[in-house]
């Protein structure tokens, strides 16, 4: 579909093709027509938006799917406009949250279709503020491939046409993707089918067909995180159990089962969920960030000579900036916890070395209750050398875990656990300027959404009633699949319960596939990729982290083709942007929306531009 908008007659037109009309390309949308006065005043211009699901809420967001599925933010902390915090070039365009939009009570988790609802008046408002010279036609299929001269008009083909759309620049802001299985992957499957068995790989558990998992059978699962929850929710509640209040007033549950939910068996690299989402406000001002990894830090990054080592040169920061921010608060807020002034701490931490043995024996000295002080190893591996005697101590050590972490995440005389989450978000801001950090990104990725984008506590409620009713068992840290040729099942075992086995005939892997450019099932990604552009160590795609050109693997940036999203270097912590914390994704949007206009206002001042050639057969 299209808004038939005319531009003025006698002007030929650019055209801008997005591929993507999810969240990321209903935010990019929403700076181009924010910037456009601005940078391409009345010029006609053709934006197509290309996406086989709904613009605005994309595939994740969709409207179409079960209403049992939450939003894993409040509804208060979700935001699709910017506001004065966000260091911006283009002017800021304040919008309701999806609380205020919705009327919800700020405090609730809403539903995915909820938000989807959100996210396609969002789209619409985008494109309402287009000027009448801009013409935006929707494309419901598939994009397969960007072809055409570095220095010329670009080519985007289409799954269901055999033209290609020609576009004077094209933006990537795809979303999370499928993926083709690895190696290990395959082998798994192939056992699979020769024994008859069911093998789930990598993918958005709600597209996921969960009906071959039978009631009362167990099954492996290989994940801890969000896709698990999802997994949780759909084979439990979505085939028929409830939950009762238990009635002692802290949120505990007693599920009832209907019979039809197979037993889910998991574990993962931690062996323990992610941490509960934070139910409290931190009173008083928050500590002052950045502090030790900001502006200047990252300059000083980016001039040192070499490649950088993220474990070696840029961790000791951040675990120093999270410190800082965990420390701050505990002097503000409890200071009968500590045992010198904060003026003394604070003077004595900011010349002691990152992560050297000055900075432990200052935080040993100053903070009494090793419990109080930020271990951030044992955040990372609560389990790590943890062994359990029998497996039902394991199944006990777990929900112990899982209730501790449900008290202190709700428990305001832990508040420095609130600082932190807001030290990592100011980390996360500040190495998107580095662009490119290999395996320490991804882990950096993992380790931030394991403290600050877990689950709602309610969920980590039921989590622990399905573990009291036997729906759930706990298989622990680090836990290896391996197959049974002879028996013709999986097995599953964890250092945490040596020498114990659990065997099924069915495994899911609850997580989404990586976002690498050489194992995406997305043809468009691939074929970038095998034309020339360069994918980092950890298989995203690089991009110039200043404004979101694709990087060639000469290192020069594609002077038409921009990406955004988590396939990319320019990857965000968090799916939505928390009002009045900077919001990175919005300041991403916005470079990378005025770049492309200052490109095309000057492609509309030349006299010519270099034309496609002959189109090339699809896959040419």
């Amino acid at each position: 579909m299209s808004d038939a908008r005319a531009g003025r007659p006698g002007r030929s037109r650019r055209s801008i093709v997005v591929v993507g009309a999810g969240p990321r390309g209903t935010g990019f949308l929403e700076r181009l027509a924010a910037n456009l006065p601005e940078l391409y005043g009345d010029e006609p211009l053709d934006v197509h938006l290309v996406d086989p699901y709904p613009a605005g809420p994309g595939r994740i967001w969709r409207t179409a799917q079960s209403p049992l599925l939450w939003m894993n933010s409040r509804a208060e902390d979700v935001t699709m406009f910017t506001d004065e915090t966000v260091e911006l070039d283009g002017p800021v365009r304040p919008g309701p949250t999806l609380a205020d939009w919705a009327g919800l009570d700020g405090a609730t988790f809403p539903s995915r279709t909820r938000q989807g609802a959100y996210l396609r008046w969002v789209h619409e408002r985008a494109r309402a503020a287009l000027p009448s010279t801009v013409t935006v036609h929707e494309h419901r299929t598939t994009a397969r491939r960007v072809t055409g001269p570095r220095d010329g008009r670009q080519r985007v083909w289409l799954a269901d046409r055999a033209a290609p759309l020609h576009a004077d620049l094209v933006v990537l802001t795809l979303g999370h993707l499928d993926a083709r299985p690895d190696e290990r992957q395959r082998e798994l499957t192939a056992f699979a089918a020769r024994h008859g068995l069911v093998h789930l790989p990598p993918d958005f558990t709600a597209d996921a067909d969960l009906s071959a998992l039978r009631a009362g059978e167990p099954v492996l699962v290989r994940g801890f995180g969000l896709g698990f929850v999802d997994l949780m929710v759909l084979l439990t509640e979505g085939r028929g159990g409830r939950y009762e209040e238990r009635g002692d007033g802290d949120g505990s549950l007693v599920y009832v089962p209907s019979g039809r939910e197979p037993v889910l068996h998991v574990g993962s690299r931690r062996g323990v969920p992610y941490h509960s989402k934070i139910g409290y406000e931190l009173d008083g001002a928050p500590p002052p960030l950045p502090r030790f990894l900001g502006p200047a830090q990252v300059d000083a990054l980016l001039q040192s000579a070499g490649p950088l080592d993220f474990r070696r040169d840029v961790w000791p920061l951040v675990a120093k900036e999270l410190g800082w921010a965990h420390y701050h608060r505990l002097f503000a807020a409890h200071p009968e916890r500590t045992a010198i002034a904060w003026t003394d701490f604070e003077e004595k931490y900011a010349a002691a070395a990152p992560a050297g043995p000055e900075l432990d024996a200052l935080v040993a000295a100053a903070v009494p209750d090793p419990a109080d002080r930020l271990d951030l190893d044992a955040l990372d591996r609560p389990l790590d050398g943890v062994r359990y005697a029998t497996d039902e101590a394991l199944q006990d050590g777990l929900r112990r875990y899982v209730t501790d972490d449900l008290i202190r995440r709700h428990d305001p005389s832990h508040s420095a656990d609130l600082a932190v989450f807001g030290a990592l978000l100011s980390v996360y801001g500040q190495l998107a300027r580095l662009g490119d950090l290999g395996t320490g990104g991804t882990w950096w990725h993992g380790f931030f959404s394991y403290l600050a984008s877990g689950p709602p506590g309610p969920r980590l409620h039921q989590l622990r009633a399905l573990s009291e009713a036997g729906i759930v068992r706990f298989l622990g840290a680090d836990v290896t699949v391996g197959t049974d040729e002879e028996r013709g099942v999986f097995r599953a075992s964890s250092p945490s319960l040596p020498g114990e086995w659990t065997e099924a005939r069915a495994l899911v892997e609850a997580r989404l596939p990586d976002p690498t450019v050489t194992l995406t099932a997305s043809p468009l990604l691939r074929a970038l990729h095998e034309d020339g552009a360069r994918a980092t160590e950890a298989g995203l795609l690089a991009v110039d982290p200043g404004d979101g050109r694709v990087l060639g693997r000469d290192g020069r940036p594609h002077p038409r083709r921009f990406a955004l999203g988590p396939h990319t270097t320019a990857r965000t912590g968090a799916a939505f942007t928390r009002p009045r914390t900077g919001g990175l994704a919005f300041r991403q949007n916005d470079r990378t929306a005025r770049t492309a206009l200052a490109l095309l206002r000057e492609l509309s001042s030349c006299t010519a531009d270099p034309q496609p050639q002959t189109p090339a057969p699809l896959g040419a």
